[in-house]
């Protein structure tokens, strides 16, 4: 059948048009290939722009060359049914087969004969959860992932002594060796130790690594198995041992608050609160926050069991499945992985808590990175078509070169994002891709790192990310050329777009409240916090308070 089919592509046929001009009689010839692939519209232009033809002349010849291009193609068709038929008659297609095919794809693409979609485990899981955390048990679960966290914060904490021992042991080998240099020992010598202390650095971490890994996988099929089997309890009411299942006192929990000074010391925040107005008629009301913090505070899990801290983790669990998700912008370089840096510390902290509903940091950040493994090769593939027609017409190959340097990283102004439900505060990190040009003072509204946050606040917009902290200075640390200037030039200008970006969402989801928290660094003055809280309600519109007087 498809010998029959090739039989009738890719033929000529010739278009033949005439017309009078004057009491001159012309004749218009051009060979068209079927089946046509050109816009009828399109090539009838050409034809009059190629001949430069009359313009009376116009309309008749596109109803003339658009009938031909019709009545062919549709002979084509005929043609093509007619030889499927005989093929079938004569026994060179074989008709069960045939009928099978045409009843398959009948049933895939049809949505009443489709098979319903059967529900995952993940999902399952999920409804339960959900269920469960917004009822009496919610308590229980919290300790119970609390007492989980302590035991991995824990084993942690091994690790570290651990590795510090070897270093420091390591460190007085390698001094002994550097005092024998050039006397008994010799340069190959260092380096043969050297080696060694890394193979056995890297032997211990990949141990530890293990251990962890093991670790979490058996707490997540213990909670999660523990839920289901609780979320059934609850649905039988003559189930005597419910009661004491959910009224698990606090105590019973591992609570080693102080055990092995792993508490992280809170500075003191600086915070300042506004509510604005936004939107020229229909105008939506959403909060901000500017605060002198760590990024990371609002990932890291505290292991005194306060109540403030409790209740900080009770509502992200009782916003994890809903329209009001948590989200954090972290500043990080090109490379996917989390071995230095911010990433690093961002990851220390994900690993501290078992995440009992979404894969591991290192297993999304494995698929991220075969994502723009497959985006890059769509890139560059049409950056080569591009550059090949280039050197033809004798362009550049300076955007080839950077798609190949470039090949398995980000680019700035590219962000990639993670999900977490073992966090303090957020459900979501957007890692966006910076480079050192975001610490010179001379970039505009047009710079990717700006542009990055748009394209974060769109897809807030779109996933239902009602709260975002986003750092103000665009920067995690200050250095000597971040000056006083330097801090409300780049303020104003992440307030303006941010300000432009927030009325854009009006229109990407019929105006949602939000809040969004601008965050600065640590190291930054008293004095320079409030000169940008001050200019905050200058560059939005700040709504009044009313004071109500009742008379008598």
């Amino acid at each position: 059948m498809k010998k029959n089919r090739e039989r009738f592509c890719n033929r000529e046929r010739e278009f033949v048009y005439e017309f009078k001009v004057g009491s001159q009689c012309l004749e218009l010839r051009m060979p068209l290939k079927f089946p046509v692939q050109e816009n009828a519209s399109h090539l009838h232009g050409r034809l009059m722009l190629l001949h430069n033809l009359p313009c009376f002349i116009e309309k008749d010849l596109k109803e003339a060359l658009s009938q031909f291009i019709e009545e062919e193609s549709l002979r084509d068709h005929d043609r093509d049914a007619e030889a499927c038929l005989e093929a079938v008659t004569s026994g060179e297609v074989d008709l069960h087969q045939l009928a099978g095919s045409w009843a398959k794809a009948y049933a895939e693409t049809t949505l009443e004969h489709a098979r319903p979609e059967e529900p995952s485990w993940d999902e399952d899981f999920a409804d339960v959860y959900h269920d469960l955390i917004h009822s009496p048990a919610s308590e229980t679960l919290l300790n119970l992932e609390h007492n989980y966290f302590v035991s991995i914060s824990e084993l942690i904490g091994e690790r570290d002594v651990e590795l510090k021992k070897l270093r420091e042991r390591q460190g007085v080998e390698m001094e002994k060796v550097m005092q024998e240099l050039g006397k008994s020992l010799t340069d190959q010598d260092v380096n043969s130790l050297a080696a060694q202390h890394f193979e056995s650095q890297q032997d211990l971490e990949n141990k530890w690594a293990n251990e962890l890994k093991q670790s979490t996988a058996i707490q997540k099929q213990e909670y999660q198995e523990w839920v289901i089997k609780l979320h059934q309890d609850l649905k039988n009411p003559n189930n005597s041992s419910l009661s004491e299942e959910i009224k698990v006192q606090p105590n019973q929990f591992r609570e080693s608050a102080e055990a092995n000074g792993r508490i992280y010391e809170e500075q003191r925040k600086l915070e300042e609160s506004f509510t604005i107005h936004l939107g020229a008629q229909l105008k939506t009301m959403h909060n901000l926050r500017l605060l002198r913090a760590d990024m990371l505070d609002f990932c890291r899990h505290k292991r005194h069991h306060r109540s403030g801290v409790k209740l900080h983790r009770l509502q992200t669990a009782l916003s994890l499945y809903s329209t009001s998700l948590c989200g954090l912008v972290l500043l990080v370089d090109n490379r996917i992985n989390s071995y230095s840096g911010i990433k690093r510390d961002f990851a220390t902290v994900c690993q501290e808590c078992t995440d009992f509903h979404f894969p591991r940091i290192e297993e999304q950040l494995e698929v991220v990175q075969q994502v723009v493994l497959y985006a890059r090769t769509q890139r560059r593939s049409k950056l080569k078509d591009a550059h090949d027609s280039g050197n033809r017409n004798g362009g550049s190959d300076d955007k080839t070169k950077n798609a190949d340097r470039n090949y398995l990283n980000v680019l700035p102004g590219e962000f990639y994002i993670t999900r977490h439900s073992n966090l303090s505060e957020i459900h979501v990190a957007f890692h966006l891709c910076v480079d050192d040009n975001v610490k010179s003072g001379n970039i505009t509204a047009r710079d990717p790192a700006i542009m990055g946050l748009r394209n974060i606040l769109k897809v807030c917009c779109t996933h239902d990310v009602t709260t975002i902290s986003i750092p103000l200075l665009l920067v995690h640390d200050m250095s000597e050329e971040m000056t006083i200037p330097w801090c409300l030039r780049r303020a104003e200008l992440v307030f303006k777009c941010v300000k432009g970006f927030m009325m854009e969402m009006a229109s990407w989801d019929g105006g949602v409240s939000r809040t969004v928290q601008f965050l600065v660094p640590q190291s930054i003055s008293e004095e320079m916090f409030y000169q940008l809280s001050n200019m905050l309600p200058q560059i939005f519109r700040v709504s009044s308070t009313l004071t109500l007087t009742s008379k008598h």
